[in-house]
């Protein structure tokens, strides 16, 4: 019998379960059962029993939990049943794009609760400790005839993500042009998105959009690595967040993005202007003749950052590195 097994029973259920009814639907003794309930209990799950009743979980567990994330989706959610949790993987980005070219669903949902070689934009290493983040990303094949509209998907994400966020913890997280989540005027959580293609069609097969959420590091542990200045945690806010809801709201505007997509950009666009903290603020970026310096100023449909430059000229930005002075 998996664990697993009991710990899903036990997380979708709304109240008590009898060791007899446990039993009965996993083809099991009740001493099997009240074997797996004693272990899943050192592991830090917080499950109660009565006498008459039976067992039910107080509360979410403490570290992340494939079969609790999944009993909090709603039945019809494109997550429902492909949600998986590592304790340890390379990177959630690149062990998801192996899974999806190995056949893996549309809706597969990888977490980690650690990265050994978390990657951001440009190729740049994302710190993931053990623990002190949540780093998850999800297989998505969006029907689509228009590779702009594919393009725009970071943008969207960033929205779901700073939603998800607010509403797991209270934090009023900001949007930085154009993939990062900002708190208190320092990054909290990275984005990133990879298109992959067809080969012989050169038509868009899939997307992986993943993120790392920086949860409970401390002030110390960013000193460490020399990002003191530049990044904070939720629980460094005062934001504490319970990892495994953390994961569920993600899931949830995640799953609500897909349904969105690409008839409600307008929506999407109107949220993201109105968190985007990189507006009005002046800003260093690459133009055309080299390093330019300007006041961000717009996000037009496409989400692109417009920018008054310094001499004079406007630019539409769409990719690259944008620096907040």
């Amino acid at each position: 019998m998996e664990r697993n097994q009991v710990a899903a029973l036990l997380a979708g259920a709304e109240g008590y379960q009898s060791g007899q009814e446990m039993s009965r639907a996993l083809g099991v003794t009740r001493a099997a059962v009240w074997k797996e309930i004693e272990a899943l209990r050192r592991a830090g799950w917080p499950i109660e029993s009565s006498t008459r009743k039976g067992y039910r979980l107080a509360g979410p567990p403490p570290s992340l939990s494939a079969p609790y994330i999944s009993a909090q989706l709603s039945r019809d959610s494109l997550f429902a049943g492909k949600v998986l949790v590592e304790p340890l993987v390379d990177s959630t980005n690149t062990r998801l794009k192996a899974m999806a070219a190995a056949g893996a669903p549309t809706g597969t949902a990888l977490l980690a609760e650690e990265q050994s070689g978390g990657r951001g934009t440009h190729g740049r290493s994302f710190l993931s400790p053990r623990g002190d983040g949540l780093y998850l990303s999800v297989l998505l094949r969006p029907a689509l005839t228009r590779l702009q509209d594919l393009l725009t998907l970071t943008g969207w994400v960033g929205v779901a993500a700073r939603e998800a966020v607010e509403r797991a913890s209270g934090a009023p997280a900001g949007i930085k042009w154009l993939n990062d989540l900002y708190l208190n005027g320092k990054k909290l959580c990275g984005i990133l998105t990879e298109l992959s293609f067809l080969g012989e069609s050169g038509e868009p097969d899939y997307v992986v959009a993943g993120m790392g959420i920086n949860m409970y590091q401390t002030a110390e542990t960013f000193q460490s690595q020399g990002l003191g200045h530049i990044a904070t945690s939720l629980a460094l806010e005062g934001y504490p967040v319970q990892p495994n809801r953390l994961a569920v709201c993600l899931l949830e505007e995640l799953d609500k993005l897909v349904r969105d997509f690409p008839a409600k950009r307008e929506e999407y666009l109107e949220r993201y202007r109105a968190h985007c903290v990189t507006l009005g603020r002046r800003v260093r970026f690459d133009g055309e003749g080299g390093p330019q310096a300007g006041v961000a100023v717009g996000v037009d449909g496409n989400f692109a950052l417009l920018a008054a430059g310094d001499d004079g000229s406007q630019y539409a930005i769409s990719s690259g590195t944008v620096n907040m002075l």
